[in-house]
């Protein structure tokens, strides 16, 4: 339990309004957070006076500020999740002879903020610096699995959200609410194809202090070169390292 909730509430703002397209109002933060309106409204004053949200009067609506972005741009330049992740990715791939990745959530994207890549794999999609679509990517699937259903619907209200890459995967908010229910039985995220024709991908959720997903790790394999490959050796193995990736963020 939170103990100080004025606190937590102010962080989950912040983190909603990141995931939005555009502004949005305070009604709508207030429905989509589960926040009195009134507490919501006090709480994007005191941010707006330092500069973390801005209010755009004339639509009535709240928008991250300046100081948020600072925040992002110090977390760019420290890069701590990355410095964590190296050493646990690279056992990852000594384990699994695959290449490793870690993708961290940007709006309906993933961002690949880290690649190792096992010795004679080819290079892949998931290079450092590249987004792509949350609901096609395994890694993308077992971020949004974790995250409250209310901001999966927002971040997916209808069926303009979805990007279409292979002709493969969610196309509505429907289909991505079964793979998501999928992948929380599961315990482990899948993509087959989704991506890139012939590759696979098997990922885990690392979640902070609350639960909430921060990144999502994933390994990627070929499944057309006649070799078999167990997949739920690959599963156990990414979600032992997410989970240390885990640990290691709560300082443990």
């Amino acid at each position: 339990m939170a103990q100080v909730p004025a606190a937590t509430r102010t962080l989950r703002v912040l983190r909603y309004l990141a995931a939005q397209p555009e502004p949005v109002s305070v009604e709508r933060i207030a429905r989509d957070l589960a926040i009195p309106r009134s507490t919501t409204y006090h709480l994007l004053q005191a941010m707006a006076e330092e500069g973390f949200v801005v209010h755009l009067a004339d639509d009535r609506r709240f928008g991250l500020g300046v100081a948020a972005f600072e925040v992002g741009s110090g977390y760019t330049r420290q890069a701590p999740l990355q410095r964590i992740a190296r050493r646990p990715l690279a056992a990852l791939v000594d384990r699994t002879g695959h290449s490793a990745h870690l993708a961290v959530p940007h709006g309906r994207d993933v961002l690949y903020v880290v690649e190792e890549r096992a010795p004679g794999r080819p290079p892949l999609v998931t290079d450092v610096g590249v987004r792509l679509p949350s609901h096609l990517t395994a890694s993308g699937r077992a971020i949004l699995a974790q995250l409250p259903p209310n901001q999966v619907r927002a971040l997916y209200p209808d069926r303009e959200a979805f990007v279409d890459r292979t002709g493969v995967g969610p196309g509505s908010p429907t289909a991505l609410r079964a793979v998501l229910s999928e992948t929380r039985r599961r315990g482990h995220a899948v993509e087959d194809g989704e991506i890139t024709p012939g590759m696979a991908s098997v990922a885990a959720a690392v979640l902070d202090h609350n639960g909430l997903p921060v990144a999502g790790v994933a390994i990627t394999y070929p499944v057309d070169d006649g070799q078999r490959v167990d997949r739920d050796r690959l599963a156990a193995a990414v979600v032992d390292t997410a989970a240390v990736l885990g640990r290691r963020l709560h300082g443990r």
